[in-house]
């Protein structure tokens, strides 16, 4: 697989000049001579040539969410993805998260967070529809065997909480009419996982989830059996079909504040893969606890909200070296700059501005924690050559141990360690008007070193005890490293 690389302009050439000193003025000088008494100069030194960054890894890739809110044109986007997957794996993603691939209430308008039919990826003619927003089950499964062809995972969207879409049926638990029927009739017309009233809360087994988390609707109650069985104990559970059925090969769990930490594990136990819980806290604390409880990934909303504060909300880089998921669980920690959530209309002030956007995928992609891609950035013409050339960046040099070599309020210095085979890289942002320079301490001595972002021409070189000077252009960033 080829990648694209950032060429920088090499030049070996050497001139070499000679001064003769008995021939006349005017007299035409033939550059074959052999004219002695003369003095040779110092070749002109040659510029640094840059690694060939496909030599290196840092032994992890990226990931790539495929959506945003409300994606168009309705009912093309698994073909959409599928003329796109080939140019994403050369690019160095390697797991594609899908959206809710199932009928939701909303029926062709709906993005899959209202799920009402598990087993529908858009071959039953429900809520209005046989597609489901994104296209048939047919489209979905060629876009997962080209995906699997090229070498890339694809992540199931899960929503374990809450329903809709079903039918009215009084409840005795509620002693009201409740939306709790779901049969062939009433938005379930694949007929597997029928559920009514006895398997959400409240019922004779539990009143709500743990922690008094209770969904005011259809909240699903996972210590049912009946719901255990559906979902990921039968052959043909949700887990198992999705797994063996489907060909998906992981899970991004949605709204897991939901549910009890206790079926992650056991889903996982059962069916395996990589998974990613969506625990929307920005306290890195809760976090950690979480991830300690599943023992699978979670998204890095600490450093999410980092990000935030240091780009936009305060203006302050001290921020980037605050409280984050990726501090303690580095390899659980799944980190982004924006999702589906946060680049909704309404959220303006929940989100990274368009202005900061790529200091922040550098601080991602050049950080420990497992990066995402969001699928509009990357499209964003604006962006898409910079974020390529940060994936192969974080593809090749972002190893080793992290350490913050300088941080101020518009300057913040990063340096990945490396290791025996591999240099490693030293981030340099800064958000001042001007630009700026800062000598820092290095593994790499007596070497000339390369911003290999390209956002800067300077390539400095270290002394005999590894110190250099480096370079950061006026609101950006660079990537430095060593040249050959």
């Amino acid at each position: 697989m080829k990648k694209t690389k950032f060429l920088f302009p090499f030049i070996f050439s050497f001139l070499l000049v000679f001064s003769g000193c008995s021939k006349d003025d005017d007299e035409v000088v033939d550059p074959t001579d052999d004219i002695t008494g003369g003095e040779e100069e110092e070749p002109t030194p040659r510029e640094p040539e840059a690694l060939d960054l496909s030599q290196y890894s840092s032994g992890q890739k990226v990931m790539m969410q495929t959506f945003y809110w409300d994606v168009e044109p309705r009912f093309e986007w698994w073909n959409n993805l599928s003329d796109k997957v080939e140019g994403w794996a050369d690019a160095g993603i390697d797991r594609l998260w899908l959206p809710v691939a199932t009928k939701g209430q909303s029926g062709g308008y709906s993005m899959g967070y209202d799920p009402s039919d598990y087993f529908d990826f858009g071959e039953y003619d429900q809520h209005g529809t046989v597609p489901t927003r994104f296209g048939t089950r047919e489209e979905l499964e060629n876009l997962i065997a080209k995906s699997h062809d090229l070498g890339l995972e694809v992540i199931a969207d899960i929503v374990l909480n809450h329903n809709s879409g079903g039918g009215l049926q009084y409840n005795p638990y509620r002693d009201k009419e409740t939306y709790t029927l779901f049969n062939e009739e009433n938005g379930n017309a694949s007929g597997m996982f029928n559920r009514n009233y006895e398997h959400f809360h409240p019922n004779d087994i539990s009143q709500s989830d743990e922690g008094d988390l209770f969904f005011s609707e259809q909240d699903l109650d996972h210590d049912v059996p009946y719901v255990q069985d559906w979902f990921w104990k039968k052959d043909n559970s949700v887990a198992k079909y999705y797994k063996n059925e489907m060909g998906f090969d992981g899970w991004r769990f949605d709204y897991v504040k939901g549910f009890g930490t206790w079926v992650i594990e056991a889903w996982m136990d059962e069916v395996g893969g990589f998974a990613v819980g969506e625990n929307f806290d920005g306290n890195a604390d809760v976090l950690v606890d979480w991830v300690d409880a599943t023992g699978v990934s979670a998204f890095d909303f600490a450093a999410f909200y980092k990000m935030e504060e240091a780009f936009d909300r305060f203006e302050d880089l001290n921020y980037l070296d605050g409280n984050m998921l990726r501090k303690v669980y580095p390899d659980k920690a799944v980190t982004f700059v924006a999702n589906h959530d946060t680049e909704k209309d309404e959220n303006e002030d929940n989100r990274i501005a368009t202005e900061n956007k790529m200091k922040a995928y550098a601080y991602i992609l050049t950080h420990d924690g497992y990066p995402t891609i969001f699928y509009s950035d990357y499209e964003n013409e604006a962006f898409n050559e910079e974020i390529k050339q940060l994936i192969d960046i974080h593809n090749s040099l972002a190893l080793g141990d992290v350490e913050v070599l300088h941080v101020d309020r518009d300057e913040y210095v990063m340096k990945r360690e490396g290791n025996a085979e591999n240099p490693g890289l030293i981030l340099y942002i800064s958000t001042g008007s001007t630009t700026k320079r800062r000598n820092v301490q290095t593994n790499w001595n007596n070497v000339t070193l390369l911003d290999y972002s390209g956002n800067t021409t300077y390539t400095p070189t270290s002394d005999e005890n590894g110190m250099v000077t480096i370079e950061a252009p006026a609101n950006g960033y660079s990537i430095y490293s060593i040249t050959k």
